[in-house]
């Protein structure tokens, strides 16, 4: 009894053992996106133009574009199981050019720019992809640069925050710093050149 006790032991153990070296071994693709806080500034409904589509640098009716380094940025919203999630809706917000979100509650000492959107959003098609055209992140007083993005599907939302890889500010921001090298990966931007200008390709797990 005592022979076959062990024994049976040792299968359990050996099939746990494979169950954590499996876990251990996940990639990081596997995992949600890390979420993150909304933040203070978040622009409700009533605070953005009437113009919120993807294109966060051209303000339908307004003639200048807005400052600051355009970019692309995109990527595809996934399952955990990573199939394409279709008709997701993604927001991205952040601070323009000088350091000024659309809202009414951030005061600051220079002015806002206004020809930069500051809201954005798309639903994803068939294929779970997203897009938008807006300018890379500035900093701002106690924050590294950064994206804000909050995506809704079936009744629930993800809310995240996407940084500038390699950042010099990175590691002194305490939001970036709480998250492991893997999460930090997964939200972390790395331009490329693409056939419209510096593009970042980020893929988002709900």
């Amino acid at each position: 009894m005592h022979k076959r006790f062990f024994s049976t032991r040792r299968r359990v153990l050996a099939v746990l053992g494979s169950l954590a070296v499996l876990a251990a071994g996940r990639p990081a693709w596997a995992r949600q996106t890390p979420s993150a806080s909304e933040g203070p500034f978040y622009p409700t409904p009533p605070m953005r133009f009437a113009d919120a589509d993807n294109d966060l640098v051209r303000i339908k009716g307004v003639v200048e574009s807005a400052g600051g380094e355009v970019i692309v940025l995109k990527g595809r919203v996934l399952d955990e199981a990573g199939n394409p999630v279709p008709d997701a809706r993604v927001e991205i917000w952040q601070c323009d050019a000088n350091g000024r979100y659309l809202h009414l509650g951030h005061d600051g000492g220079v002015a806002r720019d206004a020809a930069f959107q500051g809201f954005g959003h798309v639903v994803t098609g068939a294929d779970g992809e997203y897009a938008f055209r807006t300018i890379k992140p500035v900093p701002y007083p106690g924050r590294t640069p950064h994206i804000h993005v909050k995506v809704f599907h079936g009744g629930r939302e993800l809310t995240s925050q996407f940084y500038i890889a390699g950042h010099e500010l990175n590691a002194r921001d305490g939001l970036f710093r709480r998250m492991t090298p893997q999460e930090q990966a997964a939200v972390s931007m790395v331009f490329t050149q693409g056939e419209d200008g510096a593009q970042a390709i980020v893929d988002i797990r709900v």
